[in-house]
């Protein structure tokens, strides 16, 4: 039996997350039906040091150690180049101006639709042969 069973309220001090919100986002899983607060407290404890290992490698590979801090682009900037954390990619997108964001919506449009005619073209060859 591990120690993870056998914790009293002031033993949960080793991990810091809220092991009740874990368990809710656990269980938010379709195949999850019961959690062993073993398996509850070695996700939070794995969880703290995955988000530990990510800010200080970011900390360290970033422009934080220049102004002493950690900034979103540090994060953002990992996700993107280390192939390690390159899975979240999509959750740490690199910050860009909205109207930077709306010009490239209005290129993915116009490309878009340029395919879709040609595409439509490529039908019709195929209906005349």
């Amino acid at each position: 039996e591990m120690a993870a069973a056998r914790l009293s309220g002031s033993e949960n001090r080793l991990v810091s997350l809220p092991l009740s919100r874990i368990r809710v986002i656990m269980k938010s899983s379709p195949e999850v039906s019961s959690i062993n607060q073993d398996a509850l407290f070695l996700t939070a404890k794995a969880t703290e040091l995955f988000v530990q290992y990510l800010a200080t490698y970011s900390y360290k590979h970033g422009r934080g150690k220049e102004k002493n801090a950690l900034t979103y682009t540090d994060l953002s900037h990992t996700a993107e180049e280390c192939e390690t954390f390159q899975f979240l990619a999509d959750i740490l997108p690199k910050k860009i101006l909205a109207s930077k964001y709306l010009k490239m919506l209005e290129k993915e449009k116009r490309d878009g639709e340029v395919r879709e005619d040609h595409d439509e073209g490529e039908e019709e060859d195929d209906e005349d042969k």
